[in-house]
C-alpha cells in the first residue's frame, strides 16, 4: 500500500534538508477549480510528489489546489507533466519559480481544507472567477507613477513591513478574512478610480479583485504572479524592479531579497533590521524583527522574560 502521510519525525527530516547537496527548486502555484472528490486527488497529488522526492506545503478544497513546494531539478518536469494529467484544468498552470533557491522545505503536507484560502465570504451569490485584469512588471510600473491609480498591498501587516511598493496602501490586518472585510469599507471612496491588488504569488489578490468587483468597483486590477510574477517578468525584460525591501515567504528561508532597502526596523532597538525570527523560547515562538545586536543581547529571544525561560 502507498504511504499517504509522513512516517519521519521532523527533526529528523529538517536535518536531512540542511545536508541535502541535491539541486532543488522552490516554486509556488495555485488554481481555482472544482474537484469533485478532494480525499481521491489529495492522495493521488501526495503519492506522486511523494514518490518524486518532493517537499512543501499543498492545500486542497474543492475550490481548487494551492502549493508551496520545494522539488530536485532533475524531477520538475515531471511533476508539471502529473499535474497536468491530474485535471485538465491544470493545462495552463502558471508555476512561479522563487526568486533565490536557498532550502526551503523539509517535510511533505497535503491537506484538505474548506478553501484554499480562508476569506469568509458566505454570500452564494458571488463568483470567484470574475476577477481583475492581469498586468504584467511594464504596465505595473507605468501605473506605479500614476497619481491617479491606487495600489493595495493585499498581504499581512508583517509581510508589508519588511517591503512593498512604495505607494501601496497597507490594509492592517493579521489574517485574508479581516482584510477582504476591511478592505471594501476603507476604499469606499475609490469606487471609480483604477486600483491595482498584489500578494506574493497572486492567489490572495486574484480573489481579493473578484471581491471588490463583486461590491461595485468598476476598475480592478493585479499582478500576474503576484510580486514573484513582477519581479521575474521585469527581469526578463530589463525593466526597474520598484519593489522596495524583501518579499515574505511562508517557509524556512522567511524573506527573499528584492532590492537593498531597508524598511522596517528591529522591534527591540529600532535599527534598520528586515530579519524575522521566531522567539528561541518555544512555548512563546513570537514571530518578530530582531537586528544581529538583539539577537545576541536577547539570546535570540523575544524579550527578558522568555530569555530566562530558557
Amino acid at each position: 500500500m502507498s504511504i499517504l502521510h509522513n512516517i519521519i519525525c521532523k527533526k529528523k527530516l529538517k536535518n536531512r534538508m540542511l545536508y541535502e547537496t541535491e539541486p532543488r527548486l522552490t516554486l509556488s502555484f495555485y488554481k481555482y477549480f472544482t474537484i469533485e472528490n478532494t480525499q481521491e486527488y489529495r492522495n493521488h497529488i501526495y503519492e506522486n510528489f511523494y514518490k518524486n522526492d518532493v517537499l512543501g506545503r499543498i492545500y486542497i478544497a474543492r475550490e481548487g489546489i494551492n502549493a508551496q513546494i520545494s522539488v530536485p531539478i532533475k524531477n520538475y518536469f515531471f511533476i508539471k507533466k502529473i499535474l497536468y494529467e491530474s485535471n485538465s484544468a491544470l493545462n495552463n498552470l502558471r508555476i512561479n519559480k522563487a526568486l533565490n533557491n536557498k532550502k526551503s522545505f523539509w517535510v511533505l503536507s497535503v491537506k484538505i481544507r474548506k478553501k484554499i484560502v480562508e476569506d469568509g465570504i458566505t454570500d452564494p451569490c458571488f463568483d470567484p472567477n470574475n476577477v481583475g485584469i492581469y498586468i504584467k512588471s511594464k504596465q505595473v510600473n507605468m501605473m506605479l507613477h500614476d497619481k491617479e491609480t491606487i495600489f493595495i498591498d493585499m498581504r499581512n501587516s508583517y509581510e508589508y513591513a519588511i517591503g512593498h511598493f512604495e505607494k501601496a496602501i497597507e490594509i492592517k490586518s493579521i489574517t485574508f478574512r479581516e482584510q477582504l472585510k476591511n478592505v471594501v469599507t476603507l476604499m469606499e471612496y475609490a469606487k471609480n478610480k483604477r486600483i491595482v491588488m498584489y500578494c506574493t504569488g497572486g492567489i490572495r489578490c486574484e480573489k481579493a479583485t473578484a471581491w471588490m468587483l463583486f461590491n461595485g468597483f468598476k476598475f480592478v486590477y493585479h499582478l500576474e504572479g503576484g510580486i514573484i510574477g513582477y519581479v521575474h517578468n521585469a527581469r526578463k525584460n530589463g525593466l526597474p524592479i520598484l519593489f522596495k525591501g524583501k518579499n515574505f515567504v511562508f517557509d524556512y528561508r522567511m524573506s527573499e531579497e528584492i532590492s537593498e532597502d531597508i524598511i522596517s526596523s528591529c522591534s527591540q532597538c529600532d535599527n534598520a533590521s528586515d530579519t524575522y525570527v521566531n522567539c528561541k523560547n518555544n512555548i512563546c515562538h513570537l514571530l518578530f524583527i530582531q537586528c544581529q545586536n538583539c539577537a545576541n543581547i536577547f539570546n535570540h529571544c523575544c524579550s527578558i522574560n522568555c530569555m530566562e525561560k530558557i
